[in-house]
């Protein structure tokens, strides 16, 4: 096991956004978390990811706990986390954008950018980045000029950078074209297996990318899992099909 939360409660004043929420990571899993708007998806990413601390229960990372640490020093850890919302520097270069998630890894956040370029293990580690995620050929090219579906896969590369343990994707297809979801996958799971990932967990709308990829679905609603189980046995939960998931995305 490699990451494990124990009874997660979250509350913002009155309002209970996660309720006893508990769960396992193991090694070699791709885990999917699913939910309705509201559900508490994003609220327990971000207690996972040490962003924001939970109100009660534990989050343990390779047997330490890392409640609230905070996502720097959980990423030095080995966990990253990539977002919904493309986090790019828009007028940074793919590789300079790179660059500063390898600077991250190795400690140097103080050195400036025309340094940087000089250096060999940083141009190194974020060229093999790109590379893995087919962006070399538009390494000098602005973050900004990028088409939607090669903005998510910088963002996604960027947290690959870190060079994690276990990376938290929260919706890596959301916004791009239903074929670009299809290839951003592909060359995320080929990445991860390249650089050695130990497991991934995903937030993910789309029931198609969901079912796909996961060894392992999570669902939750109103702040509690409706549950935890293996795909097959998702689709043959009425109540979650019923819940979360809808007929139409079922028996599509």
């Amino acid at each position: 096991m490699i990451l494990r939360a124990d009874g997660l409660r979250k509350l913002y004043g009155e309002f209970c956004a996660l309720d006893g929420v508990s769960l396992t990571v193991d090694q070699g899993e791709f885990v999917s978390i699913i939910g309705p708007n509201g559900a508490g998806k994003s609220t327990l990413i971000n207690i996972l990811t040490g962003m924001t601390p939970p109100s009660s229960g534990s989050v343990r990372f390779k047997d330490r706990e890392v409640a609230g640490i905070g996502s720097v020093r959980l990423a030095r850890l080995g966990m990253a986390r990539s977002f919904q919302l493309v986090q790019i520097f828009p007028d940074l270069t793919v590789l300079e954008t790179l660059q500063a998630a390898v600077v991250s890894r190795l400690g140097r956040g103080t050195r400036l950018f025309t340094s940087l370029a000089r250096d060999r293990e940083v141009q190194a580690g974020a060229l093999e980045v790109a590379e893995l995620f087919g962006l070399a050929e538009r390494r000098h090219v602005p973050a900004r000029q990028l088409p939607q579906g090669d903005k998510k896969l910088l963002d996604v590369a960027s947290a690959f950078a870190l060079r994690p343990e276990i990376i938290l994707l929260d919706e890596p297809t959301s916004g791009v074209s239903t074929a670009d979801k299809t290839a951003i996958m592909e060359t995320l799971v080929a990445a991860s297996r390249r650089i050695g990932l130990r497991a991934i967990i995903q937030v993910e709308h789309d029931m198609d990318i969901v079912f796909a990829y996961s060894d392992r679905i999570i669902a939750l609603h109103q702040g509690k899992v409706l549950a935890d189980a293996a795909p097959a046995a998702i689709l043959s939960n009425q109540r979650v099909i019923d819940t979360v998931i809808g007929r139409r995305a079922a028996t599509g």
